[in-house]
Formats: C-alpha cells, structure tokens, sequence
C-alpha cells in the first residue's frame, strides 16, 4: 500500500474524529480494514497505537482549553479503563478475525441507533 493511502487514511479519521468526538477509533479501524489492507486486528491494534499520544496532544488538548474536557470525570475513568482496556486487548487475540469484524459492526450500529433514535 502507498505511504500516501495511509497519511490520507489518517488524515480522513483525525479530521472526523476530531470534528465529532469519536476519538478516531470509530473512524479509522473500518477505514484501515477497507481501504487500508489491514485485519480487524491489525487494524484495532495500530489505532490503539495511533491515537494515544496524538489524541492527548491535539484533540484533548483543544478541547480542554475551549473548556469541554471534564478533568474530575477524566481522572476517575482512567483507572478502570486502563483496566478495561488492557482486559478487551488481551481476549479479542482469541477471537477469530470475522467475530471481531462483527461485534465491531454491531457496535457501532449500536452506538449511531441510539444517538439518533434516543434523547
């Protein structure tokens, strides 16, 4: 794949997930895996690589100073994400490549369902 399909794929996923909240994720594993070449894990993998110093850095760090970062919230939820997330990582490596395609699908279905059907 062509370096620049990747910095366009990062471009693409920054540009929305910063413009949204969606911290990138939602975005840039379903770009990774379609237009990327990547596997679900691969995919999930190099975004939890991707967005933890640069989300921190440009998303947060604009969000706080316009005054929309809740720190106190922030700080009592780093704990048991931290836990959380190291527990999610380490079960999706025995998951085979289509569940995890799935589950990730349904998520996000899931997620847009609720933001738009819901108050």
């Amino acid at each position: 794949m062509p370096i620049i399909t990747y910095m366009l794929i990062g471009l693409a996923g920054g540009f929305v997930g910063g413009a949204l909240g969606l911290g990138g994720g939602a975005v840039m594993v379903p770009l990774l895996v379609m237009a990327g070449g990547l596997t679900q894990h691969q995919a999930q993998g190099t975004v939890i690589g991707l967005l933890t110093v640069p989300v921190f850095l440009a998303a947060a760090w604009r969000y706080y100073a316009a005054g929309n970062l809740q720190l106190n919230i922030t700080g009592l939820m780093i704990i048991g994400f931290v836990i959380g997330s190291f527990a999610g990582a380490h079960l999706v490596q025995y998951l085979p490549a289509a569940v995890l395609k799935r589950i990730f699908g349904v998520a996000l279905v899931l997620i847009g369902l609720k933001m738009v059907l819901l108050k």
